[in-house]
C-alpha cells in the first residue's frame, strides 16, 4: 500500500511516496520514492492535470489526539465548568485550563507563544476550537475569574475522578516536596514568590514550592498544594495533613488503612503527633544518620540481606558482595516505640567515598590559603569570628560536616594566629555512616522487606518532579507569571498534564508496552495529518500519516488504528 511519508531533517520536513508490504509477518518499506520539500511537492503539482497535488499543509496529530483520548476519559472541563461559572462568550474556562495543559503536555510555551503554537497542530482535526480566542490577553481576563478556593475545589474533584478511573489502592503514598525558582522581580508583590533554601541552589532567586503526594501502585499524584518559597518542609507537612486525611478520605479507595512514606526533612514531634491521632493513618520515613549515633555505627555483622528485587538480581548475576543489607531493632522516637530498620549499601557506600576523597583536599587547601590571608592581616581575615564564619560557609559550600579539622584562633601577642589539624576521629566516624539509610515506621506488623521496599519507593514521587523540572513533557518551567492567581491556575494546568501523562504511561504500562513519558510522546509527536489540495478541487482533503510499528502498538493501547489516512476504532 502506497503512502506519503515524512521526514525531519535540520528542522525541516521532507516528503516521500513509499510502498509497504508484509514480508514474514512483518510490515517491510518495498519501494520509497522522494518527493522532496512541502515547496518541491508544490511545484511538480502546479500544472498538472485536475487530480494532482497543488498543495499540502502538514500539521503534528498523534501527540494532540492521544491527550485528548485521555480528556475524553477524565474530562477535566467538565469539571472546571461545574465550579467555575463561565462569564463572556468563546470557550469556556474549562476549555482555557484544558489547552494551556495540552500544551504543557506536548511543547511548553508562553501564553503569548499559544496561538502560534494551536497553529501547527491539528487541533481542527482533534478538538476545534477558536484558536484566535486563546490568546495571552483572554487567558489573563478568564483566570482572573477564578479563585484559590475553586481551584481547589477544581483539583479535588480531578483527584477524586481519576480515583473512579483507577480504582487505586492506596495501603501506600509517597509524599514529597519541590520548589521551582522564578526570575519574579523582588519588588513584585507575592505571597508564593519567596527567596529561601533552593534545592538547585538558586538561594538568590524567588521560588514557588509544590508538595505532591502520589500513589505508589499507580504512580499517580493524589494530592498537591502550592505553598510559600520560604517554608520549611516540616511545618509545610503539619499544616496539610489533615487536608490529605480529608481528600483521601473523600475519594473512592479500596484501602481505609492510609501508610504515608516521606523523607527525613518532614520529620518533627507536631507531625507524628498529628499521625498517631489518626488510627487509620502510619507512617514511614527516614532518618538522620548524624542524630543516631548508635544506629549508624552498628557492627555490620549483625546485618543480612534484605529480601528486594534488587537483592534477587544481583544474587543471580553473582555479585552478592553488592547486595543491599538490613538490621532491624525497635526504638522510642516522637514520644512512642517504633520500629526501625538500618539498611546498608555497598555500591552508594563506594559512591559517597569516591565522592568524599576530593573534598579534604579542597578543604585543605582552602585553610592553608585562610592562614596565609591571617598572618597577612588581611581586611575580613583579622578577627577570629571572621574566620570561623568562612570556613563554617566553605565546609557548607562543599557538603562537609564543620568538625573533621580541629581549628584553633588564639590571639598572641594582641595578633591573631591561626591552627588547624585533621581530626581522625571525627573522619573516621563520618566516613562509617556511608551507605547507611535509616528507616522508622509505626506499621510494626510489616516485614523487612516490605519497609524497605516501600522507603526505596519514594522515587516515583521523586520521578514526577524530574518530569516537571527537566522532561522534555509537563514541564512546569518556565513559569511566566508575576501574580500568586495566575500562578495558581498555571500550576494547576501543568498538574493536569503530568496526571494525563501518568495515566498514558500507566495505560500503555498495563498493556505490556514498557514505555517511559518521553519515548511515547516524542514517537506520538511524529505522526502527523497533512491537509491536501489537489488541482481542480475546492476542498482539500486531510489525509493522517501512515504509523510506525510503534505508533501503531500506542494507538492500539487506546482502541484505535489509522487505515486509508483516517483514524478509526478498533473492533471489539
Amino acid at each position: 500500500m502506497a503512502h506519503l511519508h515524512k521526514k525531519m531533517k535540520k528542522g525541516r520536513p521532507y516528503y516521500y511516496v513509499r510502498e509497504t508490504a508484509r514480508v514474514n509477518g512483518k510490515s517491510k518499506v518495498v519501494n520509497q520514492v522522494y518527493l522532496g520539500s512541502v515547496e518541491r511537492i508544490l511545484s511538480m503539482a502546479l500544472g498538472k492535470s485536475e487530480g494532482d497535488l497543488a498543495k499540502i499543509k502538514s500539521q503534528e496529530y498523534g501527540s494532540l489526539f492521544m491527550a485528548n483520548l485521555v480528556e475524553k476519559k477524565v474530562g477535566i472541563v467538565d469539571i472546571i465548568d461545574s465550579i467555575v461559572q463561565k462569564e463572556g462568550k468563546g470557550p469556556s474556562i474549562g476549555e482555557y485550563f484544558l489547552y494551556a495543559a495540552f500544551n504543557r503536555m506536548i511543547e511548553p510555551k508562553s501564553k503569548s507563544g499559544l496561538p502560534g503554537w494551536y497553529k501547527e497542530l491539528a487541533f481542527h482535526q482533534v478538538r476545534p476550537v477558536d484558536i484566535k480566542a486563546l490568546d495571552s490577553k483572554s487567558y489573563w481576563k478568564k483566570w482572573d475569574q477564578v479563585s484559590k478556593e475553586e481551584i481547589e475545589k477544581i483539583a479535588s474533584a480531578l483527584f477524586k475522578k481519576i480515583s473512579e478511573i483507577e480504582s487505586i489502592d492506596t495501603d501506600c503514598l509517597l509524599f514529597d516536596t519541590t520548589n521551582y525558582y522564578t526570575y519574579m522581580d523582588k519588588r513584585t508583590g507575592s505571597e508564593l514568590a519567596m527567596t529561601g533554601k533552593n534545592k538547585e541552589g538558586k538561594d538568590w532567586l524567588r521560588q514557588i514550592g509544590l508538595a505532591l503526594l502520589v500513589s505508589r501502585e499507580s504512580e499517580l499524584p493524589l494530592f498537591y498544594r502550592e505553598y510559600e518559597g520560604n517554608c520549611h518542609d516540616s511545618k509545610l507537612f503539619n499544616r496539610l495533613i489533615i487536608e490529605i486525611h480529608t481528600a483521601l478520605n473523600e475519594m473512592n479507595l479500596r484501602s481505609r488503612q492510609l501508610i504515608i512514606v516521606m523523607d527525613k526533612g518532614m520529620n518533627s514531634q507536631d507531625n507524628f503527633e498529628s499521625i498517631d491521632q489518626k488510627s487509620d493513618l502510619d507512617f514511614v520515613t527516614t532518618y538522620s544518620t548524624y542524630f543516631a549515633e548508635e544506629l549508624a555505627q552498628k557492627d555490620l555483622s549483625f546485618f543480612v540481606p534484605v529480601d528486594i528485587p534488587k537483592n534477587k538480581k544481583l544474587a543471580e548475576q553473582g555479585k552478592t558482595d553488592d547486595q543491599v543489607l538490613g538490621w532491624r531493632t525497635t526504638g522510642e522516637y516522637w514520644g512512642k516505640e517504633r520500629t526501625v530498620v538500618v539498611t546498608y549499601n555497598p555500591r552508594t557506600a563506594a559512591k559517597q567515598r569516591y565522592s568524599f576523597e576530593k573534598k579534604p583536599k579542597k578543604l585543605q587547601d582552602f585553610l592553608f590559603e585562610a592562614r596565609t590571608h591571617v598572618r597577612a592581616e588581611k581586611t575580613h581575615w583579622n578577627s577570629a569570628a571572621q574566620v570561623k564564619k568562612r570556613y563554617d560557609d566553605y565546609c557548607e559550600h562543599i557538603h562537609l560536616p564543620k568538625n573533621l579539622y580541629d581549628l584553633e584562633l588564639p590571639l598572641i601577642d594582641g595578633k591573631l594566629q591561626m591552627k588547624f589539624g585533621k581530626n581522625y576521629y571525627r573522619i573516621a566516624k563520618y566516613i562509617s555512616r556511608f551507605g547507611r539509610n535509616i528507616i522508622i515506621t509505626s506499621k510494626h506488623d510489616w516485614s523487612t522487606e516490605e519497609i524497605v521496599m516501600a522507603s526505596l519507593d519514594r522515587y516515583q514521587v521523586e520521578d514526577v518532579f524530574r518530569q516537571s523540572k527537566s522532561g522534555e513533557f509537563g514541564n512546569l518551567r518556565p513559569i511566566w507569571h508575576w501574580t500568586d492567581s495566575k500562578i495558581r491556575c498555571h500550576i494547576l494546568c501543568c498538574i493536569i498534564a503530568l496526571v494525563y501523562l501518568r495515566l498514558i504511561r500507566l495505560w500503555l504500562k498495563r498493556s505490556g508496552l514498557q514505555m517511559s513519558i518521553d519515548t511515547a510522546m516524542g514517537q506520538m509527536r511524529c505522526l502527523r495529518s497533512c491537509l491536501c489540495w489537489h488541482a481542480g478541487k475546492k476542498e482539500p482533503v486531510r489525509m493522517i500519516e501512515d504509523p510506525t510499528p510503534e505508533q501503531e502498538q500506542i494507538l492500539a493501547v487506546f482502541g484505535y488504528k489509522i487505515e486509508g489516512g483516517v483514524s478509526q476504532r478498533l473492533k471489539a
